[in-house]
């Protein structure tokens, strides 16, 4: 049975996607009474994120979804209305394919050496017990559970796995966002420890800070000039400025190239710092590279912040603010459609309920067909793979991201994001790696040349002799004693480093240019779903733009208050009084009446 809803909304928003839920908050912190809906039973639309077992469920229900197809409601109308059926959400996702590179042969064990004691080692060991020789100590092995299809099923409950993830710049408009309006206490942040970059057959750490240029022993002293003259000439100038004068129809190649530039020089900045392509413009790389810079030191050594358990939480910091402020919010309740009468939407279709309203903000992913003009190029290519180390060892677990520019034409530049358990990605021992590019096929074929060149992407046998990957326990580089008792797994390791795939998810995802056509009701305000940038500006702007479209009086989002700082007017049930408490402020004359005859009768006594 569906709970019958108010019938009435200022603001009716459908979908729980990022700019949907900024716009709900910044609604509702106005006074706005706003219905938030969302047919999932989960926050977030194509911005969620999913433990193992709740990926498993969207998968299936995306397939039944698409086999099933979406019934067009039928509904009676008042005479100058017309009805439009809402879109299916899962229409334009596409090309999902999921691989398995394991057995869930859970049982079979693989053995590791490690560094061995005898079994009286310790200040007690005996003197023959330690003369043993390095062979047999090389010989001594214990079993190590593997990782198997079971093992991660059973563990379901300790991944988060993004569809869209994104970084936060760090002096980014999300970030300046969540602090004015006092929704950062509702999320936590871990700094991106190491900004990787491709060179010369290898994976190497960018020089991001001033004191990392400086530190840095592959960049000669005259390079460690040049970097820091065309990063503060970038910064402090800014792409209007004359430096840049003649390079305006020009791309950032261009202009670098006149700079005298070492080649390594060069590619610090295209490729790690302005994250471009030869096809960049000037203004665009200048732009770039100033926002990467503008963001360095806040929080860390490189601009970014990854927020714990995933990008899916960040939609849910506004739902929870939407809500604090009155907000109501109905999971698992559709848009069937919408009723429209002239140029206006007068009113929604949930149900058996037809819903009035002042404004409809609906996500990319419900808007009725008749009312799209373009439903965009922008879309997305993602691959997901958890393995079972990271794509560059270090001594510590760091979050990684890396640029990978296209090697050859029909190519996109890809994305790389890894997260470790210290991000609550996964379980310990395991990484998760994110791929996202703009689509040009299929999800599988335009991420092939990066996920070939970074991971090893090969069904492991079930049976037979395995090395290293196959264990949980590599999580860093391996120990230095391994390498020195000549540990067979440990030098196929340092040969072969790639690291296993485990499980694989490849997925297309629609565009965020969809552009309604100008026959569109105008208060039907329309969300795009995740775009192909790193962070979240494109999401945030848009939310202003349409907050600025339905209210442009109105303050966008203003600090809200913390919670101890609420005051509830006209309380007519004071909370239950404790020992040493003082009289409230508003006690009623009967409260303090009750209070003088008890102390009365205690003074009796």
């Amino acid at each position: 049975m569906e709970d019958d809803l108010p019938t009435e909304y200022d603001v009716v928003v459908v979908g729980t996607g990022m700019t949907e839920s900024i716009v709900a908050a910044a609604a509702s912190r106005i006074g706005k009474k706003v219905l938030h809906l969302d047919s999932n039973e989960y926050y977030g639309g194509l911005w969620a994120t999913f433990n193992f077992d709740g990926l498993q469920k969207w998968i299936e229900d995306l397939k039944a979804a698409k086999s099933d197809g979406k019934k067009d409601t039928i509904i009676k109308v008042e005479a100058g209305e017309n009805f439009l059926n809402a879109s299916n959400q899962y229409s334009a996702v596409e090309n999902i394919e999921e691989t398995w590179f394991i057995s869930n042969d859970a049982d079979l064990p693989v053995l590791t050496s490690k560094d061995t004691q005898t079994d009286g080692s310790g200040d007690g060991a005996s003197a023959e017990g330690s003369e043993k020789s390095d062979e047999d100590k090389v010989e001594k092995k214990e079993p190590v559970k593997q990782w198997s299809i079971d093992r991660i099923k059973k563990e379901y409950r300790r991944f988060n796995i993004d569809l869209a993830p994104k970084l936060l710049f760090a002096r980014g408009e999300l970030v300046e966002l969540l602090i004015s309006s006092n929704i950062a206490r509702y999320a936590e942040f871990r700094a991106v420890s190491r900004v990787a970059t491709f060179m010369d057959g290898k994976l190497t750490q960018v020089p991001c800070s001033r004191a990392d240029v400086f530190a840095n022993k592959t960049v000669s002293v005259i390079e460690k000039r040049m970097l820091m003259q065309l990063l503060t000439s970038c910064m402090e100038q800014g792409a209007d400025s004359p430096e840049f004068d003649g390079f305006r129809d020009k791309t950032f190649l261009e202009y670098l190239n006149t700079k005298n530039l070492t080649p390594i020089v060069k590619h610090y900045v295209m490729q790690a710092i302005a994250m471009a392509t030869d096809k960049t413009s000037c203004r665009d790389g200048v732009n770039r590279t100033k926002h990467f810079l503008n963001s360095l030191g806040r929080y860390g050594n490189t601009p970014f912040l990854w927020p714990m358990y995933g990008s899916g939480e960040l939609p849910q910091c506004f739902c929870r603010l939407c809500a604090v402020f009155g907000g109501v919010y109905c999971l698992k309740r559709q848009l069937d459609g919408v009723i429209v009468c002239e140029d206006k939407c007068r009113a929604i279709i949930t149900g058996k309920q037809r819903l009035a309203l002042e404004h409809l903000v609906v996500g990319q992913g419900h808007v009725p067909p008749e009312i799209v003009a373009s439903v965009g190029e922008q879309q997305i290519s993602r691959g997901i793979f958890i393995t079972d180390r990271s794509i560059m060892q270090g001594e510590k677990e760091n979050l990684t991201l890396l640029y990978y520019p296209p090697e050859k034409n029909g190519q996109e530049p890809v994305t790389v994001i890894e997260l470790g358990p210290s991000t609550n990605a996964c379980p310990q021992g395991l990484f998760m790696v994110h791929m996202t590019c703009k689509r040009i096929n299929t999800a599988k074929d335009d991420l092939e040349y990066v996920v070939k060149k970074f991971l090893r992407a090969e069904v492991l046998e079930p049976k037979g002799p395995r090395d290293s990957t196959d264990s949980h326990t590599q999580t860093v580089s391996p120990d230095k004693r391994h390498i020195q008792e000549g540990d067979a797994e440990t030098r196929d390791l340092i040969k072969n480093p790639k690291p296993q795939v485990l499980w694989s998810l490849y997925l297309n995802l629609p565009a965020s240019d969809i552009k309604l056509s100008n026959s569109a009701p105008s208060n039907i305000h329309l969300c795009s779903g995740p775009d192909l940038d790193l962070d979240f500006d494109f999401a945030v702007n848009q939310a202003k733009e349409v907050f600025a479209a339905m209210y442009p009086d109105e303050d966008f989002l203003p600090r809200a208050p913390d919670p101890e700082e609420i005051v509830l007017e006209g309380e007519e049930a004071p909370g239950p009084k404790f020992e040493g408490d003082k009289p409230g402020e508003g006690e009623d004359k009967q409260e303090g009446e009750e209070k003088q005859d008890s102390e009365k009768a205690e003074k009796e006594e």
